[in-house]
This record gives C-alpha cells, structure tokens and sequence, in this order.
C-alpha cells in the first residue's frame, strides 16, 4: 500500500486518477441573478445664459 497502489487515495493522488477512492469535488451549483436595469433619468435642462446685447447704431450718429 503506496504510491503505487492504485485502489489507495495515495495512489490515486500520484498517478492523478480519480474513483471511489478519491472522488472529485462536487461543483457548485451558478446562479445567474439578473441585474435590474434603471432608467436613465432625463437631463436637466441647462438654463440659457443671458445674450449679450449689441449696442444699436441709431440714424441720429
């Protein structure tokens, strides 16, 4: 019984083989979990700045 055994888990652990022996780890189980999507919110509307107003040219100049 060692490392060339091929029914002992020391055995198996050399060769890398696997049985009753030495099962493999069970794999968990994915859960897929949807993400909720938000709404965007609207954009602020940006409060136009105030023009500038040129100076007329008047007829009396």
């Amino acid at each position: 019984m060692g490392k060339g055994d091929q029914k002992s888990t020391r055995g198996k652990r050399v060769r890398g083989s696997y049985g009753k022996t030495r099962p493999r780890k069970a794999s968990k189980s994915v859960v897929v979990v949807e993400k909720s999507v938000k709404a965007k919110a609207e954009p602020k509307p940006k409060p136009a700045k105030p023009k500038a107003e040129k100076a007329k040219k008047s007829a009396e100049e």
